[in-house]
């Protein structure tokens, strides 16, 4: 059987699996929940956790097909540790989440959220005018990864005239030449930039890599956007650092806590633009997410090696 916990997964797509398994849908507050995962030789996941107990559950489990790029969310140690392969659905959201990123970045030098309320209730009274924004030309742009999703915001950022320079923990000397990219130590990075891109993943060595000091070193006009993980930002250091004025907005698709509490902090700031956790949220991104973990699922049920196993996993066999 296979255990499906995202109830807007195309049904078309499960249906490619049904010659190999029966396809259930599956949610904890589900009545019989705990059985279903029992059964399960295979479970597609969204963002819930996948741990030691997750899996004490599903003593029959040969593979969790993450719905998704991030898989911070399964314990990929324990997973490997019982047998059980862990797949991911990189390549096929890039563009998608490159997208938002340039959405945040308009959003935030055009002050498009202010300018539509203003439209609404203030412009026809003509009792104040509206701020202007700024220029995105000869601005620089600074990304912090540059992978799969940093290596396209990089390649829609031609059209911009803006500066574009990047660090990584590896050098990408191929995509310096052909996109112009310079590269620069994190610090520098945070010195110059005019706008800072996240693109890395959710690691130990990442988790809180923008954090007080980092924010310190920013330009006090600067932008932060970050669609990788919410983590990867000390998110009391950010409203420190919007509060006292050491940037000058940001822009987030992620958060440390979410879906974000109503009444948090970041809430309260006009130059701040949030959404909830949209990257790759279009239907067509969404369609080929499903078929990479369908055909992940397909594989292993064959008895084949998954095409998709998250890096930790790419040299083992079950």
């Amino acid at each position: 059987m296979v255990g499906v916990s995202r109830r807007n997964f195309p049904e078309d797509v499960a249906e490619t699996l049904t010659p190999l398994a029966d396809v259930t849908y599956l949610s904890p507050s589900d009545a019989g929940y705990i059985d279903a995962l029992g059964e399960s030789d295979a479970v597609i996941v969204g963002t819930g956790r996948v741990d030691g107990a997750f899996l004490a559950r599903a003593p029959r489990l040969k593979i969790v097909a993450r719905f998704g790029v991030g898989y911070d969310s399964v314990d990929v140690e324990a997973c490997t540790a019982r047998g059980v392969y862990v797949t991911h659905t990189p390549g096929v959201l890039s563009g998608a989440v490159a997208d938002l990123t340039w959405a945040l970045i308009l959003s935030l030098i055009r002050k498009i959220p202010l300018a539509d309320p203003f439209v609404r209730s203030k412009w026809a009274q003509r009792r104040e005018p509206f701020p202007f924004g700024a220029d995105l030309e000869g601005k620089t742009l600074g990304l912090i990864g540059l992978g799969r999703i940093g290596a396209e915001v990089a390649k829609r950022s031609q059209g911009f005239g803006v500066k574009l320079i990047y660090y990584d923990v590896v050098r990408r000397p191929e995509l310096e030449k052909t996109l112009g990219a310079e590269f620069a130590d994190l610090d520098e990075l945070l010195r110059r930039s005019d706008i800072v891109s996240l693109h890395v993943p959710l690691l130990p060595s990442t988790r809180h890599l923008i954090g007080e000091r980092e924010f310190g070193l920013m330009k006090p006009t600067a932008l932060l956007i970050n669609t990788s993980r919410g983590s990867v930002v000390d998110q009391r250091a950010l409203i420190r650092a919007l509060e006292e004025g050491e940037i000058g907005g940001a822009g987030l698709d992620v958060f440390e806590e979410e879906p974000l509490p109503l009444g948090d902090d970041l809430i309260r700031f006009e130059n701040v633009v949030l959404t909830p956790h949209i990257g790759s949220a279009t239907v067509e991104t969404r369609r080929r997410m499903a078929l990479v973990c369908a055909e992940n699922v397909r594989a292993v049920l064959k008895g084949e090696h998954p095409p998709n196993l998250v890096p930790e996993q790419r040299d083992v066999s079950f």
